[in-house]
């Protein structure tokens, strides 16, 4: 059965093509939002509309979208998923603190337990914009990475949220334990990342990626590893993981990307000592800023106590 959607277009989307402006809004790509509109799925105040006409802001989009599945393999379990914490709930959004070997979303070659599929248990209703299995998605984080993540609700949630990450004003704060002493002790890493042309599931420095931004000061010097805060301008995957392998101080555990095992090992750890610890943003509905905050899980906690001592 298909499905209707209405969108008043905003001020922002003024004078853009219908396929430019419904892949923003819908968050698909531009060929997808140019075949709705080919096959005379898109109207513009009651009248139908081809993929190269432009939008008028506060005129009401009406799309009629085909039924959505998710590729094989890719079903959306509804399953609880341990230690995951709701920090924030409104009409508009959840915020999540996820724990480690929690997925954001299903994807291919994971069969784990998943953010999407831990709120669809818990009895979380989220917003049916993005592809089938990672609907309300916004932003992602690693599964061996912990911390905070929002998630939209509301179809105008994910819309304003989708824009803010890719207008690189969300505020992302990570603490992460690194090998070794960078020098400097603050600084900014510019190095574009590309998947890693060997290896499947790695990402690697290389001239012909995208570019990615990493700012990090020192907070704690100890003699086999660093304390850092991080702040991401980019939001590339690995980033951080691969931004601090290129210095030859990679994540403390994170033995994909050239950690010492004996190191990692002595700390207990099994995954990179990597937590999102802030996320701050405005509102997609009141406007207003907010900010969220987690603390080091149990696992994390302990290796850094056993580096202090």
């Amino acid at each position: 059965m298909s499905e209707s959607r209405w969108f008043t277009v905003p001020d922002g989307l003024e004078g853009e093509r219908v396929d430019s402006a419904l892949a923003r809004l819908l968050g698909l790509s531009r060929s997808k939002a140019a075949e709705l509109a080919a096959a005379g799925n898109v109207r513009a105040d009651g009248k139908v509309v081809g993929k190269s006409d432009r939008v008028s802001a506060g005129s009401m989009l009406d799309v009629e979208l085909p039924p959505a599945s998710p590729p094989p393999g890719l079903e959306v379990v509804a399953e609880p998923v341990e230690g995951m914490r709701i920090v924030h709930d409104d009409t508009e959004i959840v915020v999540v603190d996820k724990p480690a070997f929690v997925a954001a979303h299903p994807s291919v070659g994971w069969s784990g337990p998943s953010v999407v599929g831990g709120l669809a248990a818990a009895g979380y209703r989220i917003s049916t914009s993005g592809a089938p299995e990672r609907q309300g998605i916004v932003q992602r984080l690693d599964v061996g990475t912990s911390g905070l993540m929002v998630v939209a609700k509301s179809e105008r949630a994910y819309t304003v949220l989708k824009q803010a990450f890719r207008d690189r004003v969300v505020d992302k704060t990570y603490h992460t334990l690194v090998q070794g002493l960078p020098d400097p002790h603050e600084g900014t890493i510019e190095a574009p990342i590309g998947r890693h042309p060997g290896h499947d599931y790695r990402f690697a420095v290389m001239s012909t990626g995208r570019p990615s931004v990493t700012h990090y000061q020192l907070l704690e010097a100890h003699r086999s590893a660093s304390l850092l805060e991080v702040h991401l301008e980019t939001g590339r995957t690995h980033q951080i993981r691969v931004h601090f392998s290129a210095l030859r101080h990679p994540c403390a555990g994170d033995l994909t990307y050239g950690a010492d095992p004996v190191l990692a090992k002595r700390l207990g750890l099994v995954r990179q000592w990597l937590h999102a610890t802030g996320l701050g943003f405005e509102h997609p509905g009141s406007g207003e800023y907010v900010q969220f905050e987690s603390p080091y899980p149990q696992d994390l906690q302990t290796a850094l106590d056993r580096i202090r001592s």
